[in-house]
């Protein structure tokens, strides 16, 4: 599977979508619906909504986050949000600003 990666003088504006897993360690104003796993680097910003598979989360992410399996909320994480999760792992010192709900998404769930 591919890797992407958003480096971290960069910012997008805008939605995307990939088969591919993720690493953002600039900026993404929009939504990422991704069918792998997202890295979001200690650098990296997401304000909008983010679907994936699985997630690594050590920068600041904004809106509504649905994990089908492991999220990992690393200890300078910044989340807020609604987040729907398989699983959560959250280390000590993390920002976790958000309602939470614990389920094992369905396909479609994931896709909108």
């Amino acid at each position: 599977m591919e890797r992407n990666v958003i480096a971290k003088s960069t910012t997008i504006v805008g939605e995307i979508k990939s088969e591919g897993d993720y690493r953002i360690d600039g900026s993404l104003e929009g939504n990422l619906t991704i069918k792998g796993k997202v890295i979001i680097g200690t650098s990296g910003v997401v304000k909008g909504d983010i679907v994936a598979s699985s997630a690594d989360i050590e920068g600041e992410t904004s809106g509504k986050l649905k994990v089908e399996k492991t999220l990992t909320v690393k200890a300078n994480a910044s989340i807020s949000g609604d987040v729907t999760v398989g699983k959560l792992s959250i280390e000590p010192g993390a920002t976790f600003n958000a309602s939470c709900a614990m389920q094992v998404l369905k396909n479609e769930e994931k896709n909108q």
